[in-house]
This record gives C-alpha cells, sequence and structure tokens, in this order.
C-alpha cells in the first residue's frame, strides 16, 4: 500500500474544464480536492442524484443533485490569460516555488 501521497497540479478554487467523459467540455472551480483518491470536486460537473432520508436538516427528505468527485486526469487547468485548457509547470521564482501556464508562461 502506498504511503506518499501524489502531488497534483490542481488546488481547490482554480478554474478547469473536463477534457474527457460524459461531462467534457463543462467549466466550472474546484471546490475540494481529495489527494489520496486523486478526484476533485468540481462545481456544477458530474452531478449525481442523492436520495436523502428525513433529519432535522432536511425534514421532508427526497432527492437531491450534488456533485461527484472526478478524476485529476480528466481535468485541465484553465490559463487566465487566454481562457482555453493549459497544461501546469513549476520554477521558482524569487526563491518561491510557483505554478505557470505552458500556454502563456504567465504565473498562475
Amino acid at each position: 500500500m502506498r504511503t506518499e501521497m501524489a502531488k497534483l497540479k490542481i488546488k481547490s478554487g482554480d478554474t478547469v474544464v473536463v477534457t474527457t467523459g460524459e461531462h467534457k467540455g463543462s467549466e466550472g472551480k474546484v471546490m475540494k480536492v481529495f489527494l489520496d483518491k486523486n478526484k476533485a470536486i468540481v462545481e456544477g460537473v458530474n452531478l449525481v442524484s442523492k436520495h436523502e432520508k428525513p433529519s432535522a436538516n432536511n425534514p421532508q427528505g427526497g432527492i437531491t443533485k450534488r456533485e461527484a468527485p472526478i478524476h485529476v486526469s480528466n481535468l485541465a487547468l484553465v490559463d487566465p490569460k487566454s481562457g482555453k485548457p493549459t497544461r501546469v509547470g513549476y520554477r521558482m521564482e524569487d526563491g518561491k516555488k510557483v505554478r505557470f501556464s505552458k500556454q502563456s508562461n504567465q504565473v498562475i
């Protein structure tokens, strides 16, 4: 079993686009990243129906729509300059490690 976690190039708060699968072309903001599973929850993408029992928070119960995790290999970061999908690289600037867009060479 693996003990170390993979370093992902996508962080929560990033705007990403889905590159493959049923939701291809959908764009949204990353709400949460699961490092151990290499998955992320993207706002408005990969919605699933969840059956909920009545509770104090939801006295009616019923079926609700909720975002499900999507694998990070199916996501691409959106370049802030051009608005198109881009790959991510790392470099040192002023003694700090920063992410940059491979398309526009701009720091993210």
